[in-house]
């Protein structure tokens, strides 16, 4: 559940504010769910990888993938958009863990303190 609701909130994070705001949507629902540090991390990188890779495929798709292979061509990517859309999906995926991993840390930290 917090996979699919970190993708959600990811989505319209970010229709409206830069690309950072899926670190924020992850750390927050973490947090709010208090999951274990590997599920955390494993939760965000899902729910920002699964995001942002449907959202590269359908921006790819809508331009027959003319301008995925034209950077995958400036990239050393070989021209493979697929690959592109891969690259970028893992990307958004370890920032979204790292912010999830960062979330159950926190937590942690602060039941340890009390």
């Amino acid at each position: 559940l917090s996979t699919l609701l970190i993708a959600l909130v990811s989505l319209v994070l970010g229709m409206f504010l830069p690309w950072w705001t899926v670190a924020i949507a992850a750390f927050g629902i973490v947090y709010l769910y208090r999951l274990t540090p590997g599920f955390a991390f494993l939760s965000g990188f899902a729910g920002v990888f699964i995001c942002w890779a449907l959202i590269a495929l359908f921006r790819d798709t809508a331009n027959d993938g003319i301008l995925s292979h034209k950077i995958a061509l400036i990239l050393p990517l070989g021209g493979s958009g697929a690959l592109l859309i891969l690259v970028s999906a893992l990307i958004g995926g370890i920032v979204g863990g790292m912010a999830g991993l960062t979330a159950s840390f926190l937590y942690r930290a602060q039941l340890q303190k009390d």
